[in-house]
Formats: C-alpha cells, sequence, structure tokens
C-alpha cells in the first residue's frame, strides 16, 4: 500500500518480470518465484514460535531503519536500500549467508555471514561523508526512480569524475555507474557543495538562455534524499514494548480501518490485498507458475475477492435491501463439529443460515453506480489491469458492522462466498474445515477441471501433513488413550508417501497442466484466508504449511495418474485411510451447487455433475476401507490426532 504512487512503476515493472520468469519455470527453464503463500506460512511460523512482529500498511524500510538505530541492531534482508541507511550495527544482506556451513559448538552454534556498514563504504572511497550516500542512491534511481534530467546530469558527471580521478581507484576507470557516482561524490565534503555542482553542470549544459535549470534539479534531489533521513526514535518501538501503534507517523494508515481490524492489521493478520483494496482501491495479484497460455489462475478466485471488496468498500447506508424471502434461514445450530488443533471442537453456537441467493450489486457512489477495484494480473505474458465489481452479499454485512455482527452471522457469509453448507463441513475436523471447503470451491470454479487424480494427490498431501505434526519425535501423543491407533502403520504410509516426492532432478517434467491447476488452488486459499480475516477469522485458520507441499503433491499426482488406485498408498484399516476418504466425500459435497442462484461464477452444472459422479465413486470405496459410519464416530477417531496437551485445554 503507497498512496503516494512513488513506487507504483516499480512494483508493475517487479511484476512483469515475475511473469516471465514464472513461465520460465513452467517450461523447464531457471528462475526463482515464491509461492503465493509463502508470506501466510512466514508469519504463521513466527507467531508459533512467540517472535513478536509489526506489520507495515506501506512502505517499511524506513520504518525498519528507525528501529534498528534505536535498538542498535543490525538489519536482515537483501534490500539494496539499506546500503545506504546509516544504521550503526549494520546491515546483514541474506544472500551472504552460508546456511549449510554450521559452525561452532554445540551451545554456540553460528553461520558465517557479511556485515556490511556505511563507515567501510566510505572508507573504500577516500573517508566520503556518509551523508552524500542518499544523493548517490537517488542519482542510481533507488525503487522510486530518478528525476528526468538526471541521465543529463550523469553523462556529465561520467566525466567530471574522470577527469577528477579522486576516490577509489584513482586514475582507473569507474567499474559501474554506482561506483562513478561513488567516486565523484567522494570529492565533495558535503551535500550542499554536492548540490551546487549540481547547478552549475546543469546551467552549463542548458546554456545561457536557460539557466536555472539546475536549481530545479538540486530541490529534487535533496527530497528524493528525506526518505533516508532517519530519526533517533522508532515510532514502532512502543508496539514491541506495549503492544500499540504510535498516533502519529508513518504507521498511521492503519487508523483508517475499523478498530476491530486495525490491530489485526498491525499483526500481519490482515492481508495486503484486503489493505490494498481499501485504501488504494487497487491490488496487484501476485504472479504463479502456471499455463501462460491459459487464463490466469487468479481467475476462478475472482468471486471471492469480490466478496472482499464489497465488504471493504460497500457503506451500510448504500446498500440496497434484497428482494423479499431471498435470504433462506432454517433454524438449528451453528455446530462445529470435529476436533482439530485449531479449535478444541466446541464449536460456535446460533442459527444455521443457508444463503442460497444471488449476490446483490452494489449501489454506493450513487444510483447504478457500482464500485471497482483495479487488478494487476496476467494476460498472457503481459501485465494486465482489470476493472472488478465488488459485491454485496445477501446480509448485506460491511466493514462497520462487523465488530456486531454475531460469529454465526460471519461464518454464514464465509459459507456463502465458498458455496459451502455446514452439513458438508461437519464430518471434518475443525482445524481443516477451511481447506476443505476451499478446495470444494476449486473444484467447481477451476478451468480447466481438476481430475480426480490431482484431486486425491491434494487431499493425500493435507493427511500428510496433519500425521507428521502429530508425529515429530517427543511430540506428545494420545497412544495410551487409543492404543488401536497403530502409529507404526502411519509412520509406514508418511515414508511411502515421502519415496515418491518429485526430486530435484525431476522437477522440469512436472506436468504443466497439474501446475496451473493447483496454481488455482493456491490461489482461492490465498484469497479466501484473506476473507476469513476479514470476518474476524470465523473458522480457525489451517496450518498453511501443513496442508501442501508441492513436490509430494506433484509426485502422488504422477504416481496416481499412472493408474494406480488410491487405495494402493493407504494402510488397510488406518486412520489414514479413513480421514482421506472422509476429506474427499467432504470436498465432492461442498463442490455441489446446491442452488442455481448461490454465490459464484456460474459453473454450475459441470461442478455439480463432477461432484456427483465423483461422489459415488468415493463413497463405495470409503466403505470398503472402514467408512460409512456416522460423522459423529469419525470425529471421534479424528479427535485421536490431538495431543494430550491440546485436551486438557478443553
Amino acid at each position: 500500500m503507497d498512496p503516494s504512487d512513488k513506487k507504483f512503476a516499480t512494483l508493475r515493472q517487479r511484476l512483469q518480470s515475475r511473469i516471465k520468469e514464472a513461465d520460465s519455470i513452467c517450461h523447464g527453464r531457471n528462475g526463482s518465484v515464491l509461492p503465493i503463500l509463502v508470506r501466510k506460512v512466514f508469519i504463521q511460523v513466527l507467531n508459533q514460535r512467540g517472535i513478536p512482529l509489526v506489520q507495515c500498511p506501506a512502505e517499511a524500510d524506513w520504518e525498519i531503519a528507525c528501529l534498528a538505530r534505536q535498538w542498535n541492531c543490525p538489519v536482515l534482508t537483501n534490500d539494496s536500500d539499506f546500503y545506504i541507511f546509516d544504521l550503526p550495527a549494520g546491515y546483514l544482506p541474506l544472500h551472504f549467508f552460508q546456511w549449510t556451513n554450521l559452525n561452532g559448538k554445540a551451545s554456540q552454534r553460528y553461520i558465517p555471514s557479511r556485515c556490511y556498514t556505511t563507515n567501510n563504504l566510505c572508507r573504500c572511497f577516500g573517508g566520503m561523508n556518509r551523508e552524500l550516500l542518499p544523493l548517490c542512491a537517488v542519482l542510481t534511481g533507488n525503487d522510486y526512480g530518478a528525476p528526468k534530467e538526471t541521465e543529463t546530469l550523469l553523462a556529465l558527471v561520467d566525466v567530471s569524475a574522470l577527469g577528477r580521478g579522486g576516490g577509489r581507484g584513482r586514475g582507473k576507470a569507474p567499474a559501474s555507474r554506482v561506483e562513478g557516482i561513488l567516486i565523484w561524490l567522494s570529492s565533495f565534503p558535503n551535500v550542499t557543495e554536492a548540490l551546487k555542482e549540481v547547478s552549475r553542470l546543469m546551467d552549463g549544459a542548458a546554456g545561457a538562455g536557460r539557466r536555472g535549470q539546475g536549481g530545479g534539479l538540486s530541490s529534487k534531489l535533496l527530497a528524493a534524499m528525506q526518505e533516508y533521513n532517519i530519526k533517533a526514535q522508532s515510532p514502532l518501538a512502543p508496539w514491541f514494548s506495549k503492544g500499540t501503534l504510535a498516533p502519529k507517523g508513518k504507521t498511521s494508515g492503519l487508523a483508517q480501518l475499523p478498530e476491530c481490524l486495525s490491530l489485526a492489521a498491525a499483526r500481519g493478520q490482515l492481508s495486503p490485498l484486503a489493505l490494498d483494496a481499501f485504501v488504494m482501491q487497487r491490488v496487484l495479484l501476485i504472479p504463479q507458475v502456471e499455463n501462460s497460455k491459459l487464463a490466469s489462475s487468479h481467475c476462478s478466485s475472482r468471486p471471492i475477492r469480490q466478496a472482499v471488496y464489497g465488504i471493504l468498500l460497500q457503506k451500510a447506508e448504500n446498500t440496497a435491501s434484497p428482494a423479499s424471502g431471498a435470504l433462506l434461514a432454517k433454524a438449528g445450530q451453528v455446530q462445529m463439529q470435529g476436533r482439530g488443533r485449531g479449535g478444541g471442537g466446541r464449536g460456535l453456537q446460533g442459527p444455521e443460515h443457508v444463503f442460497n441467493a444471488a449476490p446483490v450489486q452494489t449501489q454506493s457512489h450513487g444510483s447504478g453506480s457500482p464500485i471497482f477495484v483495479e487488478e494487476y494480473d496476467r494476460l498472457d505474458l503481459k501485465l494486465s489491469k482489470n476493472q472488478v465489481e465488488s459485491v454485496i452479499l445477501w446480509n448485506h454485512i460491511h466493514l462497520d458492522g462487523l465488530s456486531q455482527a454475531p460469529a454465526a452471522v460471519r461464518l454464514g457469509v464465509l459459507f456463502e462466498v465458498l458455496g459451502v453448507t455446514q452439513s458438508a463441513l461437519a464430518p471434518v475436523p475443525l482445524n481443516l474445515q477451511l481447506a476443505v471447503a476451499v478446495t470444494g470451491f476449486w473444484l467447481r470454479e477451476a478451468t480447466p477441471a481438476p481430475s480426480q487424480p490431482l484431486l486425491q494427490a491434494l487431499v493425500i498431501g493435507m493427511i500428510y501433513g496433519e500425521l507428521t505434526s502429530n508425529n515429530q519425535p517427543g511430540a506428545p501423543r494420545t497412544v495410551p488413550v487409543a492404543p488401536q491407533l497403530n502409529w507404526a502403520a502411519e509412520r509406514g504410509f508418511l515414508s511411502a508417501l515421502d519415496r515418491q516426492r518429485v526430486r530435484s532432478g525431476e522437477r522440469r517434467g512436472v506436468d504443466v497442466g497439474a501446475a496451473h491447476c493447483l496454481s488455482q488452488w493456491q490461489s482461492c486459499l490465498w484469497s479466501a484466508l484473506c476473507l476469513n480475516q476479514l470476518l474476524l477469522v470465523p473458522l480457525p485458520e489451517p496450518n498453511v504449511s501443513l496442508l501442501f507441499s508441492g513436490t509430494l503433491v506433484h509426485g502422488l499426482f504422477r504416481y496416481l495418474k499412472g493408474g494406480w488406485p488410491v487405495e494402493s498408498l493407504l494402510p488397510g484399516g488406518s486412520l489414514s485411510g479413513q480421514l482421506c476418504f472422509c476429506l474427499l466425500d467432504a470436498v465432492k459435497d461442498c463442490s455441489l451447487k446446491t442452488n442455481p442462484s448461490s454465490f459464484g461464477s456460474g459453473k454450475k452444472k459441470r461442478g455439480r455433475g463432477r461432484g456427483r459422479r465423483g461422489r459415488g465413486r468415493r463413497g463405495g470405496r470409503g466403505r470398503s476401507q472402514g467408512g460409512g459410519r456416522g460423522s459423529e464416530e469419525i470425529n471421534n477417531r479424528f479427535a485421536l490426532l490431538m495431543s494430550e496437551e491440546e485436551e486438557e485445554e478443553d
């Protein structure tokens, strides 16, 4: 989120570069693109380790530099701006960490790295004034681009630098533009003298009739340099000591959100997708490894994002009333059955809402004037801008009323958008319900339609993560309470799955169609996690690192596509087998469109038909593996995955 838009051109260029790099990977060439969910995994790991964090609503460099100076600690990053900030404890570039070179004794292990300081850099250039480094960054262009007159200046500076021959490498030509600028700047005692020289050079180049242009460039350069002017006291420091944000300063953008969401945003529990849509009405969608000849993988998750935009941008007074009888309510309880690590199985009490009506279009900027969000996404191999309309849901939940909305209503909104019902998710452990609902949505909305082997591989990957987290050495288990659970068989199952992983030398032969479908699933999960956060987490968030492993899912897909039945991977009568068929049945139930007017993009017939056929097959196999039990009994079996520690919390 950058309301100033100074960096927007740079961000677009980066997205375009990532689109091409993702396409290169897709064709078996080298490249590096981070998965779309890696940020979520990082935040979850920090939370699990008890490491405090704060999410800056805009550019974080200045905030980090202020905090590092106040705490007198180094900064770990790969951002080149930290070569410019004057940090007493220096900067540790991540790419200099020798991650595999572990040194020292057991009690004092360390990983070798390199520490950069501005003092050392300036010493290499004849002891130049550190205050000149921001001018070097601005002339080079940094993240914001240099003033357009800079190229003319640099053409003159190169000649001047070589003529002076100052600084490092006296008498030698500079090896790069940056070094040439540093050599030139090292000849000035301070910023004032350097800017005077800028004015002199530019006025001389302009000629007698156009003098004064140099002063204009000097003013622009001086203004741009203020981005590197850090304070002694950081506005973020109170967050780490007291859990509160400074009322003023560069973090005040969070104050634009309602109170119920501002703290969540600061903790990193509200996605940048929501913040960008709320403040900028513009979203940059992250490129993924996919088939560039097909539509972007983010197209399948667009209905979820439209609901996010509707909640964020529509005001209560601007929403039209739904037609009489459009909202269907069924008396009863919303009981979160199933027990998982996320919620202990207690559930939420309240009336069950079944939302099956089409969404009401927005009327916020006057009659017939909907609100749009600009989405920047891939079109073929180009970055394209799309105007995406925000959508209001039938119960008209909006940002100002979120904190007053009952949990059952917020849960109903989530179910409405994903097109699922509570009964379809009832047999599923609570911590997997959001993932299963998203998978059903993906099965219905993805184009081309996901194949049965791919769905099975995805679900088995979820089970692998679930069992792995409960089978770590030293982890408490419920074996004494449930001796019928054969952990030896489950460990054998995990080992067998590991043998199916795609190895590093085999990755160039990965199925591009499967990669595209899985990118659609990740986009759906990414968007649904944002919606769940915005609704104040009516369903517990799954542990994302346990849900999906690309090498495992692609390897399992290759195995199952070869004609092997899914039963060949599952130990007979095992908990993993029961969980597999239960999740597959639940996904198929969630993929059904029970009412043709329910929320979504309209791919109803295909999703409904595929769901029925698949469900019939899965139902028979489930019974042959010990399935066919009531959902309550299956849930009791899944409770065996919980640790004793978690049961005590209940």
